[in-house]
Parts: C-alpha cells; sequence; structure tokens
C-alpha cells in the first residue's frame, strides 16, 4: 500500500527521497499539481494542511471548482488472454462486459483491505 496522508476530503500520496532526505507529496484527484514536502512525518503534515488551505483559497479567487471531474468512463487495457476470460465470464452471467467490469470495480472497492493484500503492483493480470 501507498503511504497517504488526508484532510479535510483531500488525499495525497507520501513518498521519502533518500537522496534529498526529504518527505515529499502529491496531491491526487485534484484539477492541479498541488506538491508539498517536510524533513519530519509532522512537518510534511503541516505542508499538506497548508497546501490544501492555500489551493482552496486558489481555486475559490479563480471561481472553479478544485475536484477533478470524473466522468465514469476511461480506457483499460488488459492482456486478451484476461480480456477473453472477462468476457466470457460476463456472457456466462448474461451481462455486458461493462457490467461485468464496473462489478469488478465495485468489488474492489468496497473490499479493499482484502484486496490490496492480493494486488501486486507489476502483475500482468494474466491468467
Amino acid at each position: 500500500m501507498i503511504d497517504t496522508l488526508k484532510y479535510k476530503d483531500y488525499i495525497a500520496t507520501i513518498h521519502y527521497s533518500s537522496e534529498d532526505d526529504i518527505f515529499f507529496g502529491k496531491v491526487i484527484a485534484i484539477n492541479d499539481l498541488v506538491i508539498f514536502e517536510g524533513s519530519s512525518v509532522s512537518e510534511l503534515r503541516a505542508a499538506f494542511q497548508e497546501a490544501i488551505e492555500d489551493y482552496l483559497e486558489a481555486c475559490k479567487a479563480a471561481g472553479k471548482s478544485p475536484d477533478k471531474t470524473f466522468k465514469g468512463a476511461f480506457n483499460v487495457r488488459v492482456p486478451a488472454g484476461l480480456h477473453k476470460k472477462a468476457a466470457i465470464l460476463a456472457a456466462q452471467q448474461r451481462v455486458s462486459l461493462n457490467d461485468f467490469v464496473k462489478t469488478a470495480l465495485l468489488y474492489a472497492v468496497k473490499h479493499e483491505p482484502d484486496f490490496l493484500t492480493e494486488f501486486s503492483p507489476g502483475s500482468d493480470g494474466d491468467l
């Protein structure tokens, strides 16, 4: 699992640079790039909160929404074998491939701790 911080309804991914000896973060699911850093966890947390407050003020001044709009449609590239297996399972259940994928995503989100245990970054998804 990637380390994250949460403030208000905003989440940032957190990383550590051993080369620079500093923590840094990036706010996700917003319309702009907002990054911050700190030399300790408490400094990082304070910088994150300050970055969010500054971002919200800037968005308000510009009259724009800070949150990224998700339209509910995106392209997914999977290996051919996984695509075939999913299409067969969807057909066997008499549902569209779109509904099958939507159900799989919903399952992963609802079962996040179990899903993250099974998830292996870099897996090519072949069965």
